[in-house]
């Protein structure tokens, strides 16, 4: 009997559906390209690919970016029916969207921000202890932000100078500064 719940492709009409896929590996170079690759239950692999027009929806339904897909986390997804011979296959991802019951793995970073961005929505921290040591942090629409007393603000509040308790995702980009997304971000 097959207990594994990640299920195989369903075809309808000109697209193939996925339900409860894993996500094996994740590459984001933007937030407007990006590739998974997918584990279904046969133990077949597929690399979707995403791109500016992919549809990306967190668990209640509200557009996630790009960048927020990583491994570990499970997803639906509507596919291209055409995929390449390559080794895995890929498709193009029309709509990727995340299972609810996935909590994303954490980790924290205290830091002091140098860079706020809000036209592309991420900030740059550094260690006090280490000015070489930076983190860039995605901000996403479910990103909360908190002052020194708890209570929510805005994005805009967010100033250079200012240090900052970051619960972030536990894996990083290799870029320079390495980037990750935030999910909360207290102000101390």
């Amino acid at each position: 009997m097959n207990i594994d719940p990640r299920s195989n492709f369903f075809l309808q009409g000109n697209v193939r559906r996925i339900n409860n896929a894993f996500i094996e590996d994740a590459f984001c170079t933007n937030n407007a390209n990006a590739f998974i690759v997918v584990s279904l239950a046969n133990g077949e692999t597929i690399q979707l690919n995403l791109n500016r027009n992919t549809v990306v929806l967190n668990a209640f339904g509200q557009n996630m970016c790009l960048c927020c897909l990583q491994p570990g986390m499970r997803i639906s997804a509507v596919i291209s029916s055409s995929t390449t011979r390559s080794i895995p296959p890929q498709a193009t991802a029309f709509l990727v969207a995340v299972q609810r019951n996935f909590r994303p793995p954490s980790s924290v970073t205290t830091g002091r921000i140098i860079l706020v961005d809000f036209d592309n929505r991420f900030i740059i921290t550094e260690d006090p202890n280490n000015i070489r040591n930076q983190t860039k942090f995605i901000i996403t629409n479910t990103t909360t932000i908190n002052n020194r007393f708890g209570a929510p603000v805005r994005f805009s509040a967010l100033q250079p100078g200012q240090m900052a308790r970051i619960t972030h995702a536990n894996f990083q980009t290799a870029s320079i500064p390495p980037q990750t997304t935030a999910f909360n971000i207290q102000l101390l």
